[in-house]
């Protein structure tokens, strides 16, 4: 029926207006302490599309498939910068938990397949539903729009088994955090207190020292050289030398006698001292000096991915960086780290030497404010591009594309590494991402309630509702059991961790939510964000792959 006496597209605007507003209030609703989030607009969808409140097909189509695109790139953005350090250490241990989570998954949704009498385009929503992620029902979708075997309804029905599963895919993983804990008996409070000291321990502190040059086997060594010998991590900023302070340049000649004040960790300052001599009383700093100090940010985009070696600073200017922070954790550079957008280096120098090499930098915090479009518009379209190419795998009689769903969050994650695509740059401030995400996820829902939403209530009241209700808990809690046990059980992995990569294997932000209340901070996010992009990318190629092998 039509919206009030709205058509067209001031119909469609009002109706996701209202459905997306009361599904974000409806998943606020907090019952035990659990929350639908912006789950909530799918089931308000779903009531909208019941009674018949809907808009124009190919407007709704349009809608659903870039508010999709719009949430995966901006989750790209989120994680891409962690995701390659992430499959390094521990982050390769939780990323195979995490596959392992996902393969289970996709197992049981094919057996229920093919011995419960279930269709393939419904064991698909039933899977993207039980493991509540979204790109995969797009991708599966999609997948089966191109497909001329797909049955007619199958696109609504894959939506439908999406919805009764995605309720209990929430609930499940929560159920099973709470199942691990009882069973193994853990104290959350204590586990997460040792889990903020580990790393508090991994991410050490600067500090700074100043140590008198007493090996005679130095004598005549530039300060490079000697630096080099203690290994790098210790940087040197002043020598103090006949009552009078220099810049330590790389090529200024030290002599036993001469005091150096150096910044570092206190672990590589005391292999510095150890090879080089002793700590000096001197508190250079703290003597008067020509020398001056001024933090500044990068905020010019050309300056973004350069090696401080290629800016010539000390050489040109005779200005030493000394800390650099970026995502705040502060570390000593190397002379051939790359700046990014927005790190904070300190740089020491004479006044007039650090302001213009603060002017060549940047330094106009306003500017990290500003979100550079270019390269969203251009990332997104090369990601739709990349999305549309077909990749053959054997066995498979059709190819398999990545989507609108794969292509953009690969994108995304690539450019948030490089962080720029030729002379763009490919920034985008935290709270921007974040609302880029939360807007296109909630447009996405929406538009796939209305979808399914005139015959979910027969599905649901049917023969097939209870049933899919079961079997859809079964993709939900028998592989993250199966490994939320063995990772506590085999691999001691840490409550905080394991509440993370339960999440993030799921892709699901309000199991997140919950596990962050349940620690008390955000420690989970840590684990998540590790999982989250391999453990996207895998959803949305199995689900096509289940769709292409059925019916391509």
């Amino acid at each position: 029926m039509d919206f009030l006496p709205l058509h067209g597209v001031a119909a469609a605007v009002a109706t996701l207006g209202i459905v997306i507003s009361l599904g974000l209030a409806l998943g606020q609703l907090r019952v035990a302490g659990i929350s639908l989030g912006v789950g909530g607009v799918l089931f308000v969808g779903l009531a909208f599309g019941h009674l018949d409140v809907t808009f124009s097909p190919e407007i709704l189509e349009f809608v659903r498939e870039f508010g999709l695109i719009l949430f995966v790139y901006a989750i790209g953005l989120q994680v891409g910068p962690g995701f390659f350090s992430g499959l390094r250490r521990d982050g390769l241990t939780l990323n195979l938990l995490a596959m392992a989570i996902v393969l289970g998954g996709t197992a049981i949704a094919v057996g229920i397949a093919l011995l419960a009498g279930v269709d393939f385009p419904a064991a698909v929503g039933l899977l993207s539903g039980a493991v509540t992620n979204t790109p995969s029902l797009g991708a599966a979708q999609q997948a089966l729009s191109g497909l001329p075997a797909a049955p007619i309804d199958a696109s609504q029905v894959v939506g439908m088994a999406y919805a009764v599963a995605y309720p209990f895919g929430i609930l499940g993983i929560i159920l099973t955090m709470l199942l691990v804990r009882k069973a193994f008996k853990i104290d959350v409070k204590k586990e997460a207190e040792e889990f903020r000291r580990a790393r508090s321990r991994n991410v050490r502190p600067l500090a700074t020292r100043n140590v008198e040059i007493t090996n005679e086997n130095l004598r005549g060594k530039a300060v490079d050289e000697v630096l080099e010998l203690a290994g790098r991590g210790v940087v040197a900023s002043r020598v103090f030398r006949g009552g009078a302070q220099m810049l330590a340049g790389h090529d200024v000649r030290l002599v036993p006698g001469d005091v150096l004040h150096v910044i570092g960790t206190d672990e590589r300052i005391e292999r510095f001292k150890t090879i080089v001599g002793r700590f000096s009383d001197i508190e250079l700093p703290k003597l008067p000096s020509a020398i001056y100090i001024r933090r500044v940010v990068v905020t010019r985009p050309e300056m973004a991915g350069k090696a401080l070696d290629d800016l010539g600073l000390e050489e040109r200017l005779g200005v030493i960086v000394t800390r650099v922070t970026r995502s705040g954790v502060e570390f000593t550079p190397t002379r051939h780290l790359h700046l990014q957008f927005g790190d904070r280096l300190m740089l020491v120098g004479t006044e007039m030497t650090t302001a213009t090499a603060a002017q060549e930098l940047g330094d106009a915090v306003s500017n990290l404010d500003r979100p550079h479009i270019i390269p969203v518009f251009f990332g997104i379209a090369l990601g739709v591009v990349v999305g549309s190419i077909p990749i053959a795998v054997p066995s498979i009689p059709a190819p398999v594309r990545l989507g609108l769903a794969g292509g953009p969050l690969v994108v995304a994650i690539l450019l948030s590494r490089f962080g720029r695509i030729g002379p763009f740059l490919a920034y985008i401030p935290n709270a921007a991402k974040k609302l880029l995400a939360e807007f296109g996820i909630a447009l996405f829902l929406a538009c796939v309630g209305l979808k399914s939403g005139q015959r979910f209530v027969e599905v649901l009241t049917g023969g097939n509702g209870l049933k899919w209700i079961g079997l859809a808990a079964l993709i939900t809690l028998v592989p993250l059991l199966v490994v939320g046990f063995v990772a506590r059980w085999w691999k001691k992995l840490d409550y905080v961790s394991l509440c993370g990569l339960l999440s993030g294997s799921m892709t699901d932000p309000p199991a997140l939510a919950y596990a962050t209340d349940l620690v008390g901070d955000d420690s989970p996010s840590i684990a998540y964000a590790t999982v989250y992009p391999l453990t996207m990318l895998l959803r949305v190629v199995l689900a096509q792959v289940i769709v292409l092998i059925a019916l391509g």
